[in-house]
Parts: structure tokens; sequence; C-alpha cells
């Protein structure tokens, strides 16, 4: 398969590219590198790198970007920044890209624990994975030539050790991206892969 991967050099992205790699043809998308350049942000950007990639049999994307803070300090920009780019920039990817996919490809997103888990803090990041996921059952009950799903990673031990946490709770990048390969690979349609169940 020919596959479009958004977001290669973060954790996730690396372990996904790599297992992807080895059987697939593999497209890598980045903010600053990689075979095209795009701003998840940025509607005219995800155009312009559909228009330059072409047709694919699958779009992953691991990348979004939503940050911490306490509910009582979070600024309507933090707000923004989470709702128009892991939110939206992921949604677009559906919207805009959906010429692009090869009949019977799918489309993958990435939501993440902390939508039905918040912690503390967490309440930008998990609005927008809610809202994510609740997006992809909707759409995927219109989308009849390709699939829709998106994966729901947990607490990442590489992500964990490098912030001095204990990762007893967490999973390799490794395992997180098996549910990414299930996805594509799969015949799954509109759902919400947990991770921790690929494993």
């Amino acid at each position: 398969m020919k596959i479009l991967l958004i977001g290669a050099t973060g954790t996730i992205g690396k372990a996904v590219a790599g297992r992807l790699a080895e059987n697939h043809e593999l497209i890598v998308a980045g903010y600053s590198d990689g075979d095209v350049i795009v701003d998840l942000g940025n509607t005219e950007s995800i155009r312009s790198m559909f228009a330059e990639v072409g047709n694919v049999d699958a779009v992953v994307s691991t990348v979004g970007l939503a940050n911490f803070g306490p509910f009582d300090q979070l600024p309507d920009d933090e707000y923004q920044l989470a709702l128009s780019n892991k939110l939206m920039g992921q949604i677009n990817l559906v919207r805009l890209g959906r010429g692009y996919i090869n009949k019977g490809g799918s489309i993958t997103l990435t939501s993440g624990v902390l939508s039905r888990e918040p912690m503390q803090g967490s309440v930008a990041v998990s609005m927008v994975n809610g809202a994510l996921e609740s997006f992809v059952k909707a759409a995927a009950l219109e989308l009849d030539s390709f699939r829709l799903n998106a994966v729901s990673p947990i607490f990442v031990k590489e992500t964990m050790a490098m912030m001095g946490m204990d990762t007893a709770s967490g999973l390799s990048a490794a395992d997180t991206a098996k549910a990414y390969v299930a996805a594509v690979t799969g015949m799954m349609h509109g759902i919400t892969l947990d991770a921790p169940a690929y494993v």
C-alpha cells in the first residue's frame, strides 16, 4: 500500500513509521521536515499536501497539538490551539483528503485515553480527544468508499521516562504502533482502537 504518514518524528510516529515501512510504501509529511511539508492548523497547507502527494491507499495521523493546563488558568489561545490543530486539523485531513483515498483505503486519526480517563490539567486535551472519537463514529456513517478510525494511545513509556514518571502503567511506542497497523490493514470502520488491546 501507498501510505501517507503525518507526524513521523514524534515518539509514536517514529514507531509507526518503522512498522509500516516494513511492508508498505511510506510518504512522510511533517511540519518542518519529511517528504512533504504540512501545517495541520492550516487548511491551505493540507490541500497543498494532498495535491502534491496525490492518491494514496491510507492516511495515518499521529500528530495534533493540545496542551495541558489547570482549568481555571487555561487561556483562550490554548483552547483555540487544541481546537484548530488536534481537532480540526485531523478532521480536515478527512474533509480535504477524502478525494485522494483509493477505494477500500483508510484514514486513521489519533485521539487519546484522556477522552475517557481525564486527569487534572487535561481539560483541553480531553475535550478534543473526545470530539475526535465522536467525529469518527458519526462521519463513518456517511463514508462508504474508505474506512475511518481513530487510535487512542495511553501514556507512552518513553515519554513517561523522559518526564521522570513511573513507566509501569505506560505502553511502549513499539507496542502502541501495533494499533495503527491494525487500523490500516484491518477491516474496522468508525471505531476507536484502544492501543493496549492490540499488543
